[in-house]
Parts: C-alpha cells; structure tokens; sequence
C-alpha cells in the first residue's frame, strides 16, 4: 500500500521557491486560467469520481495566490477556486511523484487546511501532479472522500495516467491556439497587403486619368469609368486637354488586357498622346506617332496595342468644329438637338501597334448648340442584357435616340447611360469609359 508520498511543505513564499517563476510562466502559456467549463476536463473529474469510487474529484491549476479548479465533481457548489494554501494541491505540485494523505485531520500538512476544517470536511485526498513536458507542474487530478482511506500503486498509476490525459488535453489545446493565432497573423497581414495593393491600385488608377476635366468655354463636357478588373486597374483611357489657340485635344481609348500590365500600356498611350498634340494637334499625325512608339514597346509575342479615337476642338461660331482619327475604336456618337443619333466613323481606322504603316483618315463634323458627342469603350455595348446577349452600337444609339439625354447636358449624358446600365442589370465584362462633350443651348 502506498503512503503519504510527500515531504512537508515548506514555509518559503511560492514565488521564491526555485522554477516557481518558470512554473508560473508556464501556466500562462497554456492560458487556461478563468476558462469556461470544458467537456474533456469535467469528463476527466467524473471518470476519477467513478474509478475509484470517491464523492469527490477535480482538475485544478495551481496559480501564484490560488488554486483554480477547472473541473469539479461533488464539491459544494460555488467553489471555483479557493486561497493557494499549503496541505492539498499547493502541496502536491511540489513533487513529481503522486501525493496522498490518508487521515486530513490527523495529517500536521493538512489538518489546517480549509477544506479539512470546513466544507466539505475532506479526510482522504490523493493528487497526481499535471506535469508539462518542459517539466513545470500545472496543477493536479484530485480524488476526496470525507472518510479516512488507503491507496495502492496501481490505483495511483491510474490517478497519474488521468493527469497525463489532461496534459495531453492542454497540449493539444495550446496547439489548437497556436494554430488560430498563425491563421489570424497570416490572414492580418494577408487583409494589410490587399489593402495596401488596393491603395497602390487606386493610387495608379488616378494617374491614368485626369482628376478632373478642365471647363471649356462654351462647352459642357463630363466623363465617367467603371472598372471590371478585380484588382481596380483599368485598361481604358481618356483625356480633355488645351491646345493653344482656343484649340482642345481629347481622347478615348482601350488597351490590350486588364490589370497592371494594361495600365502600364494605357499610361504610355495617354502621355504619348497628349504629348504628340502638342507638337502636332492632327489627329492622324498624333495616332501615327503612338504607332510607332507602340511598335517600339513589342516583346516577343507579347502584344502592344489598343483602339482608340483621337479628336481636335475649335470654336465655330456659336458651335465647335470636332475633327476626329481613329483606329480600331468603337465609333462616337454624334446626338444632334433633333434626336437622331450619327456614327462618326473615320475611314481607315486600324488598331493602334498592330502595322507599321496603318491606313488613317479623319472626318469634321460641327456641333451646334444643343448637340452632344459621346465618346465610349467597348464595355459599354458589350454589356450584357437580361436575355444574355449585349446591348450593342445599334441598341445603344437606339436607346440614345428615344431619350435625347443631351437636352440635359454632359452629366445627363452620363445620368442616363448610368441607368441604361442599371436597368439591364448588366454586367461589365470589360472596363467602361464615357466622355461626354455637350453645347449648351443658347
């Protein structure tokens, strides 16, 4: 039969006896102090109760000033923790071997002892300490009787087996933590790089465009984008610019591809443009010369292209005479005061980085007051329509025709192809850039 299988407590402070820090320490890793109940713990607490057949049983650690219990079976209720005093628990984590003590009362280690004295009048108690693998003693499996009682080595092998199941317990939780904090960490720094990749992409995408339009006098001008990119680069392209002499210089266009590798190109074709009008406003000579700057940029069989339609203002009288180029663009839409809705399509017109020496023209048109020119990529007559086909040139200038939006300016212009867009529930397989130009009414 086994013994009391400890020595005396010692009067020194917990905290000043040697490893007690490192013990401590240790406990906090594990974070299990002040949990919630936990079904493994208090299946553990009700196992000992069963196995050997006692009232009373518990899953306690052993904290700096208290014993905590994290599971209990049969102790009066209310008791989660009581003041870390020697005798019981705070005596058993002292050595690595099972503690016992057969007669509390008549024990001089725990005869004192609150639980002795008071409720629940304990007489026979036996711990097994729960011993990390590090070797720090967490806590204790208690077993109680409020009788006097022995215990055998095979029983307290049985007792130091349950301490171990609830180290094992421990561990596996202590992983378990440990594996959520590297998911959180990863999934912190995974949200922190989105947000700064999505701040450098709308901090590129303003630099693809213009912040806002310059006022023209006489002029009503308005633009618009939306991005089908997940990353927020588009690929398409506009720009409204003074010329000197009264004269002013826009543009529409779409490159090849979507993402960083477009807006690359998009912003090569935008300063190119601009500054090529400024040496030569002819919208042919300015589509030449991003030709061949084009054709320069080609990388094996990585494509360096895109449509666009380059176009001139002057002042007409009381209108603008509008002299546009282009190349492989979408036609612009010129919306006459009356209604009707004109395709101005430049003859020639071939993608911009495709042929050395591509054929190229220009057409004039004037613009009274009343008339407006609608500029736009792809996107916006690819749209999808409920039924699933696109929205395409005829239905666009369908839908153009019927709600003469230019009676109400540049930003009636856009307010209307917004809806459009809305009410076909459409969605944008491409970017969508508008570039509206209205003479106002006198």
């Amino acid at each position: 039969m086994a013994s009391s299988g400890a020595t005396a407590t010692s009067d020194t402070a917990p905290t000043d006896r040697p490893g007690e820090r490192a013990r401590l320490a240790a406990v906090r890793r594990y974070a299990i102090l002040d949990t919630p109940a936990d079904g493994a713990f208090d299946r553990v607490a009700g196992l000992a109760a069963r196995i050997f057949d006692v009232p009373m049983a518990s899953v306690t650690i052993v904290d700096r000033d208290r014993i905590w219990f994290k599971a209990q079976q049969g102790l009066p209720p209310g008791i989660s923790e009581i003041v870390r005093e020697a005798g019981l628990c705070a005596s058993a984590i002292l050595d690595g071997r099972p503690y016992v003590v057969t007669d509390a009362r008549r024990d001089p280690r725990t005869a004192r002892h609150a639980l002795v004295r008071g409720e629940p009048g304990v007489r026979f108690y036996a711990a097994a300490p729960i011993t990390s693998s590090g070797g720090h003693r967490l806590g204790t499996v208690n077993i109680m009787d409020t009788r006097p009682r022995r215990i055998g080595d095979r029983e307290l092998a049985t007792l130091a087996d349950l301490a171990a199941v609830v180290m094992d317990e421990l561990e596996l939780r202590l992983s378990a933590m440990r594996t959520l904090r590297v998911e959180r960490d990863m999934r912190i720094r995974v949200e922190t790089e989105r947000a700064r990749l999505a701040h450098l992409a709308s901090v590129l995408q303003r630099t693809l465009l213009p912040p806002a339009l310059p006022r023209v006098p006489g002029l009503d001008v308005a633009a618009h984008y939306e991005i089908a990119s997940a990353d927020q680069v588009g690929g398409d392209f506009y720009d409204l610019f003074p010329l000197g002499g009264r004269r002013w210089g826009f543009f529409l266009g779409d490159v090849c591809g979507k993402g960083p590798e477009a807006a690359a190109l998009t912003s090569l074709a935008r300063y190119t443009l601009r500054s090529a009008a400024v040496h030569n406003p002819d919208p042919v000579a300015v589509l030449r010369i991003l030709n061949t700057v084009l054709l320069h940029e080609q990388q094996g069989d990585d494509p360096r292209y895109c449509t666009v339609l380059f176009g001139l203002l002057a002042p007409d009288g009381d209108g603008f005479a509008v002299t546009l180029a282009g190349g492989g663009h979408p036609p612009a839409l010129l919306l006459r005061r009356e209604g009707t809705v004109e395709p101005l399509h430049p003859p020639g017109g071939q993608l911009i980085g495709v042929l050395p020496d591509p054929h190229m023209a220009r057409i004039t048109v004037r613009m009274r007051p009343g008339d407006g020119l609608l500029l736009h990529s792809d996107g916006l007559t690819e749209a999808r329509t409920p039924g699933g086909g696109m929205l395409g040139e005829e239905g666009l200038r369908k839908h153009l025709a019927g709600s003469r939006p230019a009676a109400a300016g540049a930003d009636g212009v856009l307010t209307d192809l917004r809806k459009l867009l809305v009410g076909l529930d459409a969605r944008l397989w491409d970017d969508t850039a508008l570039l509206a130009l209205v003479v106002p009414r006198a």
